[in-house]
């Protein structure tokens, strides 16, 4: 299973940006595959009940495109946008229906990811929007080396305390470790 290996909390001026670093025994081009690339077709295969579907609904999934994620009646924010490695699920306790994830970036070559949240339930009139900068790099073991990046934009004062967003982080690395726990038990997959 992924571990923890670092974080790292940063606030200034209504901008938040919260860093974590996780480690894993699958190679990263399996990873990227699987949690970026077909996260729209693998997600909610592995968790139907939270996640209901993955839409594509402007673009080709390319840079530019919006994906829309619909959740399972009664979720309370389990997952956001992968993502896609993965999201922030800081709100549990509110009832979130979807959010929409713009893809400002995807390198297939070098397994990088940009992405923002700027629509939905999920940014609950606290945040204009969240940034994702996700990069996955192999070690001299095989694995691979996972870092992702989020930074909050907040509305007017609004402050975030750490704990908010480390909830919400801890549910993006469930998430993590449930397509990971398939990659393991499924070695042909995404090869």
């Amino acid at each position: 299973m992924a571990d923890l290996v670092s974080r790292i909390f940063q606030c200034i001026m209504g901008v938040f940006t919260y860093t974590d670093e996780y480690t894993s025994s699958v190679p990263p081009a399996r990873l990227f595959k699987a949690l970026i690339v077909d996260s729209h077709n693998l997600i909610p295969k592995l968790i139907p009940l939270a996640v209901k579907s993955i839409d594509i609904i402007e673009g080709d999934g390319g840079a530019g495109s919006i994906r829309q994620i619909n959740f399972g009646e009664g979720n309370t924010f389990g997952l956001s946008s992968i993502h896609f490695h993965i999201c922030s699920f800081m709100y549990q306790s509110s009832q979130v229906k979807s959010i929409k994830n713009r893809i400002d970036e995807l390198d297939l070559e070098n397994f990088s990811y940009k992405y923002s949240l700027i629509e939905g339930d999920g940014l609950m009139n606290k945040l204009d929007k969240i940034t994702y900068d996700v990069k996955f790099e192999p070690t001299p073991d095989g694995g691979s080396k996972n870092k992702m990046s989020s930074t909050y934009y907040t509305k007017g004062d609004i402050v975030l305390t750490e704990d908010e967003i480390k909830e919400g982080k801890e549910k993006a690395l469930g998430m993590y470790k449930i397509v990971e726990a398939y990659l393991l038990q499924n070695p042909d997959a995404y090869v």
